[in-house]
């Protein structure tokens, strides 16, 4: 009867084993509140010379399952040159390398612009800046027809998968 019970034993303890290494890799990303934003927001982001003021509002701070916080914000570009307006929409503080789409960043601070069609449905293009104003990348981002009431920017966990979403323009974030 001690080996029945062994056995059984055993065999839940490899089935267990074996559910985990087959589970899919869930998003492990927590969107913080409270104190814990108020502390990663900032008020003015620095690009090219300028202090160009964070929207709060839409501001969203991430912090992954390693402790290391992702900050994705717009950026109030009006009263700014033209240049600054139609290259910047957003900022994004990265304390871990990132992939936003199909563009791999390092950790740093970046100031990002989107480029829609006419008419914007349909692909964009997300840019990313360094502070400086070089480009360090870009990726396609995809157009979500389906979103009832886009907002300006958000971040939506859809099948395991993270996606920034600037209105109904979206990236994966990983």
């Amino acid at each position: 009867m001690k080996n029945h019970w062994s056995c059984v034993t055993a065999a839940l303890i490899v089935c267990a084993g074996l559910a985990l290494v087959a589970a899919p890799a869930q998003a492990q990303v927590e969107k913080l509140e409270g104190k814990a934003f108020d502390a990663a927001c900032v008020r003015d982001f620095y690009l090219e010379g300028n202090a160009i003021p964070a929207q709060k509002r839409n501001t969203v701070v991430l912090k992954d399952a390693g402790g290391k916080r992702l900050v994705f914000g717009l950026l109030d570009t009006s009263g700014y040159s033209n240049e600054i307006q139609q290259k910047y929409v957003g900022m994004l503080i990265l304390e871990r390398p990132l992939a936003l789409g199909t563009a791999h960043v390092a950790s740093g601070a970046y100031g990002f612009g989107l480029s829609k069609p006419q008419p914007p449905e349909g692909a964009g293009t997300l840019f990313v800046y360094d502070v400086g104003g070089a480009r360090v990348a870009e990726a396609p981002a995809a157009y979500d027809a389906a979103i009832a009431r886009p907002v300006p920017l958000q971040v939506v966990t859809k099948d395991g998968e993270s996606r920034l979403y600037l209105g109904r323009h979206w990236v994966a974030i990983e």
